[in-house]
């Protein structure tokens, strides 16, 4: 009988083994001994710490929303006077700059043909009118038919036509202030020769001021005609006006509404044309005042505030921007009892279990310090 290899008795031996092994049925509990173990391990480790953030509750205001808006003065009425007929030019007694009433006496063109016809007519017209007195003396007498008064008032009502077409054709020389303004430009010379039609002068009323810009849409709910506005102009001086209209067509492009201020000028101080930064003061509404620096960005991208709830969770509030002052930002839509984080809103997110605590008088300090722009 052949010896039996020592390689192949090992290989017996291993079998005898393993199988001895899975008789136990102990392999069965390997994966889970692990997954215990990891786990026993994962809980020996410490936990992350709980951030701390400063908190405070500010005091509510009532504060009107402001509305700005970027516009320039333009004149209340403009406009541009021309020649009905053309001419020469034989007065000219407006000047740039001079100040003119309603129908005042701007240019004259040389109309002696058209004078010498007025008279004219005046003269028929004396000369009907005493037919026609005539003609009703001899009728109420007996001594002239009824007719022939007739054909007195008639001929006295043609002369009367003729005169009144003789003066207008004579005032169609002549070009009048249409109302009480400035005349800001003189394009003719004395003396020159026009063509009808030709522009000649430019008249601007400038009491009242207008301040126009475009309002957005959102805003347009919180403004109504005769609101009380405030206008900023580009030289630094604030005048205050009112809501005169307000725009119903929004424009194509923009999706913007045109509005009105109709600003007190009796000097005539403000020009048309300036740059202007209309601000627009609606209904009184309850906010909050806040440094910019609490201001945050929400994992979505939007504006708002972060604070701290009854079970230490932070979360975000949306703010609705009432205004822009000194003082700092004017917010709306912030709860009455939340709690706002002021120090380390940016390291922490929404959901996020923090320890709130009321921010130090250092901390307080500060925010106050940046909210009036200095130091205290």
């Amino acid at each position: 009988m052949q010896k039996i290899r020592f390689h192949k008795l090992a290989a017996l031996l291993v079998l005898v083994g393993f199988a001895a092994w899975m008789g136990t049925g102990k392999f069965s509990s390997v994966g889970s001994a692990a997954t215990e173990n990891a786990k026993a391990t994962q809980a020996e480790q410490p936990k992350a710490p709980v951030r701390t953030v400063a908190v405070i509750t500010p005091s509510r205001v009532m504060h009107a929303r402001a509305i700005r808006i970027s516009g320039q003065t333009e004149a209340d009425k403009r406009a541009v006077l021309a020649t009905r007929v053309g001419g020469v030019i034989a007065e000219l007694p407006a000047k740039q700059g001079q100040r003119v009433k309603t129908g005042e006496l701007l240019l004259e063109l040389d109309a002696e043909e058209k004078t010498a016809a007025v008279a004219m007519a005046r003269q028929v017209l004396v000369q009907r009118q005493a037919e026609a007195d005539a003609a009703e003396r001899l009728v109420k007498t007996g001594n002239s038919p009824k007719l022939q008064a007739d054909n007195a008032r008639s001929a006295l009502a043609t002369a009367k036509s003729m005169l009144q077409a003789a003066e207008a054709e004579l005032a169609r020389n002549q070009v009048k202030a249409p109302f009480d303004g400035i005349v800001d430009r003189v394009s003719v010379e004395l003396g020159s020769a026009v063509m009808a039609g030709s522009e000649v002068a430019t008249v601007l009323s400038l009491d009242p001021i207008l301040a126009k810009g475009e309002i957005g849409e959102r805003d347009l709910r919180y403004v109504k005609i005769g609101d009380e506005a405030e206008v900023k102009l580009v030289n630094g001086d604030t005048v205050k006006g009112t809501v005169r209209y307000i725009s119903r067509d929004a424009s194509a492009a923009t999706r913007t509404f045109r509005l009105e201020i109709a600003i007190a000028n009796p000097d005539r101080t403000i020009p048309a044309g300036m740059t202007a930064e209309i601000t627009v003061r609606a209904n009184a509404t309850d906010a909050v005042i806040l440094p910019r620096s609490v201001v945050t960005l929400s994992g979505n991208g939007d504006l708002g505030i972060r604070a701290v709830d009854a079970d230490h969770k932070v979360t975000f509030h949306p703010i609705d921007l009432v205004d822009d002052t000194p003082k700092g930002l004017v917010l709306g839509g912030i709860p009455e009892d939340a709690r706002i984080i002021v120090a380390g809103q940016d390291l922490v997110s929404e959901g996020d279990t923090v320890e709130a605590v009321e921010a130090d008088a250092e901390t307080v300090r500060k925010l106050a310090a940046e909210v009036t722009g200095g130091t205290q």
